[in-house]
């Protein structure tokens, strides 16, 4: 899809979340780290919000990376970082709010994003913005997963 004008440019800033995107070394760990503390303080209102937070997020996250694709030339560039931060609240969602849980969420999260193994990396292989957000998605759900396992398994939550 072709975005025009100063909607692009909106959305690009939004993909990089404003200048927080240009940090180095690691911007997709730094992205992890905006998506934990801000998970934490929106999942203070509920898990219900911060479902509908990743929801929206997500699907912004898809337009606006296609505008900064569009904007720039690079696909999936390290600097987008909206799609950590997506990635990061699916992990967050089903956890209780403490800080131990969601510490785990952002190893587990980060371990599968950095690793690609399996479905991540094939959600990566699609293209445009969905194919920048699928893989965070994907990184997301399967930290989701072990730690709803270890939740069970270890505290019958």
């Amino acid at each position: 899809m072709v975005i025009l004008g100063s909607l692009r440019s909106s959305l690009a800033y939004l993909a990089t979340l404003g200048p927080i995107g240009h940090l180095r070394p690691a911007p997709g760990t730094i992205g992890s780290v905006v998506g934990v503390v801000s998970g934490y303080m929106i999942a203070g209102y509920g898990a219900g919000i911060l479902a509908v937070a990743t929801l929206l997020v997500t699907i912004i996250g898809v337009f606006a990376a296609d505008a900064y694709s569009q904007t720039t030339g690079r696909k999936d560039a390290p600097e987008v970082i909206i799609d950590e931060v997506a990635g990061q609240w699916i992990a967050l969602i089903i956890l209780p709010l403490d800080l131990w849980w969601f510490t785990a969420a952002f190893v587990l999260f980060r371990f599968f994003d950095i690793t690609k193994i399996g479905p991540v990396g094939m959600a990566e292989q699609l293209s445009g913005g969905v194919g920048v957000m699928a893989d965070d998605i994907v990184a997301g759900l399967l930290a989701a997963l072990c730690l709803w396992g270890a939740g069970q398994i270890f505290f019958g939550f």
